[in-house]
């Protein structure tokens, strides 16, 4: 973070929104994991319940999937938009933290866990997408979705052979 006052931070706040580009541009990526939200519910429909779409601060926007299986661990997965990286993501959380961290301890030798330091709000977090095209909604959907399936099976697998 800045050394700067708080007023000179908000003198660089207040030009960074005056053109209007920022918050259109906000709300594009929203209306796109909204829009994402709505293929998950309907193409997981049998297999995950899908919950609405959360903003974090101007940081996250992202949506939960839980299935039993999940759900019986106190577990689910975040979809998540990552604003500053400007890429899609991938989150195992626990219920609570004691939840958290009792799995990222035991998933420590998984590939996707960091050994030395737990994500702040995750077990782990992984990248789903990279550099999306946005301005093409139909292959950003099909290689979110194809990433999706893969990474959401391995990561039910894994933890079943965890059990």
């Amino acid at each position: 973070m800045s050394d700067a006052s708080f007023n000179s931070r908000i003198s660089a706040y207040k030009a960074i929104f005056s053109s209007g580009e920022i918050q259109k541009t906000y709300q594009d990526l929203v209306a796109i994991v909204q829009s994402l939200r709505t293929s998950f519910a309907t193409e997981y429909k049998d297999q995950f319940s899908v919950a609405n779409v959360l903003h974090g601060y101007i940081d996250f926007t992202y949506f939960y999937l839980q299935n039993e299986f999940l759900k019986n661990r106190k577990l689910k997965l975040a979809f998540v938009f990552n604003h500053q990286k400007i890429q899609f993501e991938i989150w195992l959380l626990g219920q609570k933290k004691d939840v958290q961290l009792a799995y990222w301890k035991k998933l420590k030798s998984t590939k996707w866990v960091n050994e030395e330091v737990m994500p702040e709000y995750a077990i782990f977090e992984i990248v789903l997408l990279s550099n999306p095209d946005f301005n093409n909604f139909d292959s950003l959907s099909e290689s979110i979705h194809s990433g999706y399936r893969s990474l959401s099976r391995e990561i039910c697998n894994t933890l079943e052979d965890y059990e």
